[in-house]
C-alpha cells in the first residue's frame, strides 16, 4: 500500500512540474495598431461563409454559418482559430464599437473583430487583437482576386504576418 501511495505522489509531483503547452506565436505584432470596421450591417453579414485563407492549416475551404437573431450570431461549421480545425459552436454577441464580437464558446472565447468587409459582403477579414487568429472569409470559393488582394492588404495594415495566413 505504501508503494502505491508513493507512486501516486511521485506521479502527481511530476505532473505538477511539467510545463503547460506554449501557445502558438501570434500571427500579428501586438504592438501594431488594429481597427475594426465601423460601417457594418449585421443582417447582411449573416449567412454562409467559406474560409478562403486562415492561419490554421487545413482550414481552407471550411464552411461557417453566422445566423443573426437581432442580438447575436448563432455559429456553426468549422472553427479555424486553433492549431487545427474544430467544431464551430455557440454564439457571438455584437458588442462594438464597430463590428466587434464576443463569442461565448468559439474562437477560444477571444474577442473577434471584423477588420474589413467589401461593400457587397462577398469577402470579409476577421482577426483578434491578440493576433492568435485571422481569417479571410468568402461567400464563394475562390474569392475574386481583387477582393482577396484587398483582404491581404487589410491584414498587413493591421500588423498581421500575411506569409503565415494562407490557403
Amino acid at each position: 500500500m505504501r508503494a502505491v501511495k508513493f507512486a501516486l505522489a511521485l506521479a502527481l509531483g511530476l505532473a505538477a512540474c511539467s510545463a503547460p503547452p506554449k501557445p502558438a506565436p501570434a500571427l500579428r505584432d501586438p504592438a501594431a495598431w488594429i481597427s475594426s470596421a465601423v460601417l457594418f450591417d449585421p443582417a447582411r453579414f449573416a449567412g454562409e461563409w467559406h474560409v478562403a485563407e486562415s492561419g490554421t492549416p487545413g482550414c481552407a475551404g471550411a464552411a461557417q454559418r453566422w445566423d443573426w437573431d437581432g442580438k447575436a450570431y448563432r455559429l456553426s461549421g468549422v472553427d479555424c482559430s486553433g492549431a487545427k480545425p474544430a467544431k464551430l459552436k455557440g454564439q457571438a454577441a455584437l458588442t462594438g464599437p464597430g463590428a466587434r464580437f464576443t463569442p461565448n464558446e468559439a474562437f477560444g472565447r477571444e474577442p473577434v473583430w471584423l477588420l474589413w468587409v467589401d461593400q457587397d459582403y462577398h469577402v470579409a477579414v476577421l482577426g483578434t487583437p491578440s493576433g492568435q487568429f485571422a481569417t479571410v472569409l468568402s461567400r464563394g470559393l475562390p474569392p475574386r482576386g481583387d477582393l482577396l488582394k484587398a483582404a491581404r492588404e487589410v491584414l498587413d495594415f493591421n500588423g498581421y504576418d500575411v506569409t503565415r495566413i494562407g490557403r
